[in-house]
């Protein structure tokens, strides 16, 4: 008889191969060019949805191209900017601390470990993920936003509700390699189809594996 974590992850096996399948080569839904510029989305996403950071970062970036022209910028300018987004007092000082920071610890570069990421100002695990493997191709750690959380609940996973937990779990059951990938397909399936409300469970290849279905 197979223990539960050989069971999760021989899950996990048939969820990445499925949303492989799914999602042969996903890409995450913020716009930019380079570590930079990820990094300040990914500042200005949270509690924000993507479209509207994209709307707003390219105006940003013309204005502030770099870690040092943002960290001499008017703090009253960058929230002027950014207002739209949401909780924008907060996000320009941690804008303009970040860029500070970067100049006098990594000369004005965007650190590529998670351990230095975090230290920058509005900057958690989730957000250093997502720079680490969107702009820097490094596996580092898992991001766990909403859809992850909410997918790898509804699949059996993980118990747990604390993102922060439920990297943990995941990271025992998925490849190193696929840990970027797993997150971006994991938010295209939640956004189309294991969806918060109404999950399209008639149109979900996953549905013979996952506990929560609704399908008869």
């Amino acid at each position: 008889m197979l223990d539960l974590n050989t069971k999760n992850k021989k899950l996990a096996l048939q969820v990445n191969t499925k949303l492989a399948e799914r999602y042969p080569q996903p890409a995450g839904l913020l716009e930019h060019t380079n570590a930079w510029e990820l990094l300040v989305a990914t500042i200005l996403a949270a509690q924000c949805t993507d479209a509207r950071v994209n709307l707003i970062t390219p105006a940003f970036f013309r204005r502030w191209p770099d870690t040092t022209s943002l960290a001499q910028a008017r703090l009253e300018e960058v929230e002027q900017m950014i207002h739209s987004t949401g909780f924008f007092r907060n996000k320009a000082k941690n804008l303009i601390g970040a860029a500070k920071y970067m100049l006098a610890k990594h000369g004005g570069q965007v650190p590529q470990t998670l351990a230095e990421l975090v230290k920058l100002p509005g900057v958690a695990r989730k957000s250093a993920n997502v720079v680490l493997f969107g702009a820097c191709g490094i596996n580092e750690g898992l991001a766990v936003d909403t859809h992850v959380s909410r997918i790898s609940q509804r699949l059996g996973l993980t118990k747990n509700t604390d993102p922060v937990r439920i990297e943990q779990d995941l990271l025992k059951l998925f490849p190193r390699e696929s840990w970027g990938n797993i997150n971006h397909r994991m938010v295209w399936f939640g956004r189309e189809v294991c969806t918060a409300r109404s999950p399209k469970c008639l149109f979900c290849e996953l549905h013979f594996l996952c506990p929560a279905c609704k399908l008869e």
